[in-house]
């Protein structure tokens, strides 16, 4: 058996980043996080059992003995930030850098009167947060069906952003949409270079191997699209946790087996999966 792990599998900058700042707060006590720190129920699970409490709802903070709250890398609308202070509650910003910059592109546009045209998954805590930046008119683009429909004045002037994990094919599609209608439009390709790296290196591996294992959290926007990509290419494709998702596959030895993982999976969840499937063969 040959096992080929993808060498972009894993946390990236943002997420590891945004880790580390729990990490280095952690004897800081009462600490926060705004939502889970990453899509990955084993951290957040450990991190409660460290006394860090995560806050899934705005409106808990009054009720709660203040302390320091950490923004994580999806970042958040700029209200909530005000909401955070006025409540006594200290910042720590992790938001990857490459979802700040979207923040202030789309902040800049918005106050020059420019309508935001969003590419993302509406229900995605990034792209709310990154619509929430803008002070001026904000639509959320999902799928090229959406852009098709979309009827705006043709001397309305655009600006175009999109959710850091989108897929750079599907960009691409949607903005040659808005194109032909013949809007006027700066665009402005947000796609982590990160996440593109990893979705090209997955295509391409999914496509020489047997059996294809993405890693990574079930509500990971990046690790769905990583499993998404890979289904494409190869039919045994399978998108998993923990090894315990693992228990009902079968290897054999004659089989090239690749793996990837999402943004928000840790080298030690990789590393046992590894460990699991090379002791089947």
């Amino acid at each position: 058996m040959e096992v080929i792990l993808a060498k972009s599998a894993g946390f990236c900058f943002g997420v590891d980043r945004a880790v580390k700042s729990v990490y280095d707060n952690i004897d800081d006590k009462p600490l926060y996080t705004y939502g889970p720190i990453i899509h990955n129920l084993q951290v957040v699970e450990e991190l409660e059992d460290k006394g860090v409490k995560v806050i899934n709802d705005i409106e808990e903070l009054p009720n709660l003995p203040k302390g320091k709250v950490i923004i994580r890398s999806h970042g958040v609308e700029e209200k909530i930030y005000n909401y955070i202070r006025d409540n006594g509650f200290s910042i720590i910003d992790a938001t990857c850098p490459y979802v700040k910059k979207i923040h202030r592109i789309v902040n800049d546009y918005s106050k020059e009167g420019d309508t935001i045209i969003i590419i993302g998954d509406p229900s995605h805590p990034e792209v709310i947060g990154i619509k929430g930046w803008s002070s001026s008119k904000a639509i959320i683009i999902e799928s090229i069906e959406d852009a098709k429909k979309l009827q705006l004045p043709i001397d309305e002037h655009i600006c175009i952003v999109a959710q850091t994990t989108l897929n750079y094919l599907k960009f691409q599609e949607i903005i040659e949409i808005f194109l032909d209608k013949g809007y006027h439009v700066d665009i402005k390709d947000t796609i982590c270079r990160a996440t593109r790296d990893r979705q090209e290196e997955a295509i391409q591996l999914s496509g020489k191997v047997d059996k294809m294992i993405v890693i990574g959290g079930k509500h990971s926007s990046n690790t769905r699209k990583l499993y998404q990509l890979c289904k494409n290419q190869c039919d045994n494709t399978y998108h998993i946790e923990t090894i315990e998702d693992l228990e009902l596959l079968v290897f054999s030895k004659n089989e090239i087996i690749g793996i990837t993982a999402g943004a928000s999976t840790p080298k030690n969840i990789i590393q046992e999966v590894i460990t699991h499937v090379r002791s089947t063969e």
